[in-house]
C-alpha cells in the first residue's frame, strides 16, 4: 500500500474517520464539541490567537482519539484475550485522550474568561 495516489491516501483517511465516527460514541462527543467550539468562536470573533489554540486542541483531542481508537482495535483484534499488560496499554492511551480534553477544557475556560462578554 506504499506510493498510493494522494486522492487515494485522502480515502483511506475519511474510511477512518468514518469508521470512528460509527463506532466510537468518545469520537462522535468530542466532534461535537468541536463543532459547539466552532459555533463560540464564530459567535464572538475573538483575535485570531484564540481561533488558532481553540482549533489545535480540538484536532490534538480527535487525533488522539483517532490513535486511541486505532490502537484498541488492532490489539483486540491481535491479543482478543484479557491481559494485564494490554489493559495498560488501552489505558494511557484513554488516559492520554483524557490529559487532552482537560487541556483543551482549560484553555476553552480561558477563552470564555477572557471573552466573556463576546
Amino acid at each position: 500500500m506504499k506510493n498510493q495516489p494522494l486522492h487515494k491516501r485522502m480515502g483511506f483517511a475519511l474510511q477512518g474517520l468514518g469508521a470512528a465516527f460509527r463506532m466510537e460514541s468518545s469520537f462522535r462527543l468530542q466532534c461535537l464539541a468541536a463543532l459547539l467550539v466552532l459555533l463560540v468562536l464564530a459567535w464572538c470573533q475573538p483575535a485570531m490567537i484564540w481561533w488558532a489554540l481553540l482549533l489545535l486542541n480540538c484536532g490534538m483531542v480527535l487525533a488522539a482519539e483517532l490513535f486511541n481508537t486505532a490502537l484498541e482495535n488492532l490489539i483486540d483484534h491481535l491479543h482478543p484475550a484479557l491481559h494485564p499488560s494490554i489493559k495498560i496499554v488501552k489505558d494511557c492511551a484513554a488516559a492520554a485522550v483524557l490529559i487532552l480534553s482537560i487541556s483543551a477544557l482549560c484553555v476553552f475556560v480561558a477563552f470564555l474568561l477572557e471573552n466573556v462578554a463576546c
